[in-house]
């Protein structure tokens, strides 16, 4: 295999980052562009406990030196791009929109991860406001590294500087781009770096495999590279490391079948797993509220006005007529898999409770900014947004996050 040495690597991946759009800011003080930049990194699907494996040396001396918990809870459903969306907007995934991974929308259509029309559709997100999208308005440089909803000019605003999902991109790679914008002029005040392969290693193989472990490290080893990156440019960041969800584990014999339940053809399946979410066809509306709204072993199901109060969720216009929740474990498909579904590797889902222990998130904070060797009360993520608006100065937003809750972080 040919290697690239470093520095081109960073400078061809510089030259590839699309084009930023033109957005009207005031400039900002020089007090503002002088602070630290905060860098939030994203290790999607590291469950709060693996950084109990011994296999992170970097993130637990990062949380020896600034502030943890022993768990954040995500937001319902506990699925990547809702969570994602929660954490840099502090609004709920039934108030900012995205209220799961696939969804259906009466004007705009289809929305799932695949389609790249839908994910680049800034109307799938303009009921919130990111917040590279304030930082932006108020002058302050952004870079994102395939945060969902970046790749959208949400209210007619880009992050400066970004890059459309490309999951074959190395973790290496994706450290030398975060490096190589922070070289830019104007260096970002705020960057987001993203890491998939624990969610990946842990959907395939289970969140107690061997080889989640072993994705713990390789990861470890990135964000230690980007540290030793930091150092050499003598920048000292306020750096924000966050899980978007857990992991449980599932198997092949822990499936519950809608079509045992309900006749396939009374309702549409919008997005199945460790959540259901399910619309009745035309005129079986009856049919299918009977069949699904009663009691079942493993699930819960109901109507979108009646899901439980804690779960903050069935108000927004995508959630559709009926939700159905596993128990954590469990998974809901609507007919039996198929052989070649079957022998597809499957070892870990989420999407459940958030307040299932499966469910915690990490969350590891460090930098100028934060105190030494705080543990906070296990938390819900809509705080993080407040605190990021703090780092960079900008003023607090009316969202489901309450800037308090972090506030004992912070020197």
């Amino acid at each position: 295999m040919i290697r690239i040495a470093p520095l081109l690597l960073a400078l061809f991946l510089f030259g590839c980052q699309a084009p930023p759009a033109k957005v009207t800011a005031v400039p900002p003080p020089a007090a503002a562009m002088a602070a630290p930049p905060v860098i939030l990194i994203s290790v999607d699907g590291l469950r709060a406990d693996y950084l109990q494996r011994g296999v992170s040396p970097t993130i637990n001396a990062l949380a020896a030196r600034g502030v943890t918990t022993a768990a954040m809870r995500p937001s319902f459903p506990s699925l990547t791009f809702p969570n994602h969306y929660t954490l840099v907007t502090g609004l709920r995934p039934d108030r900012h929109g995205i209220v799961n991974n696939n969804m259906d929308d009466p004007e705009l259509g289809r929305f799932a991860l695949s389609r790249r029309e839908a994910v680049e559709d800034a109307r799938w997100w303009t009921d919130a406001e990111p917040i590279w999208v304030t930082a932006e308005r108020a002058g302050l440089p952004t870079a994102t590294m395939f945060w969902p909803g970046s790749e959208a000019a949400v209210r007619g605003v880009r992050p400066g500087r970004w890059l459309p999902f490309d999951g074959q991109m190395p973790n290496t790679a994706r450290v030398a781009q975060a490096l190589a914008w922070l070289d830019a002029t104007p260096r970002p005040r705020f960057l987001t770096v993203y890491f998939d392969t624990v969610d990946h290693d842990g959907h395939d193989f289970g969140p107690d495999s061997a080889e989640v472990t072993k994705a713990v490290a390789e990861v470890d080893a990135r964000i230690a590279d980007l540290l030793a990156g930091l150092q050499a440019r003598g920048i000292d960041a306020n750096i924000v490391l966050v899980a978007d969800h857990g992991m449980a584990q599932v198997s092949n014999d822990r499936r519950i079948l809608l079509d045992a339940l309900v006749n396939p053809a009374a309702v549409r399946l919008v997005a199945g797993g460790a959540v259901a979410a399910i619309n009745p066809a035309p005129g079986r509306e009856a049919e299918a509220r009977a069949a699904l709204l009663r009691p079942h072993p493993h699930m819960s199901c109901h109507d979108k006005a009646d899901v439980p109060p804690l779960l903050h969720y069935g108000r927004h216009r995508r959630v559709p007529a009926i939700i159905c929740i596993a128990e954590s474990g469990w998974m809901i498909w609507l007919a039996a898999p198929t052989p070649e579904q079957a022998a597809r590797p499957l070892g870990g889902m989420h999407g459940y409770d958030p307040a299932h222990p499966d469910m915690a998130a990490a969350f590891v904070a460090a930098g100028p900014a934060f105190r030494a060797g705080a543990v906070l009360p296990p938390f819900d993520n809509v705080h993080v947004h407040p605190l990021l608006l703090r780092l960079l100065g900008l003023k607090p937003m009316a969202t489901d996050g309450d800037a308090a809750v972090l506030a004992p972080a912070l020197r």
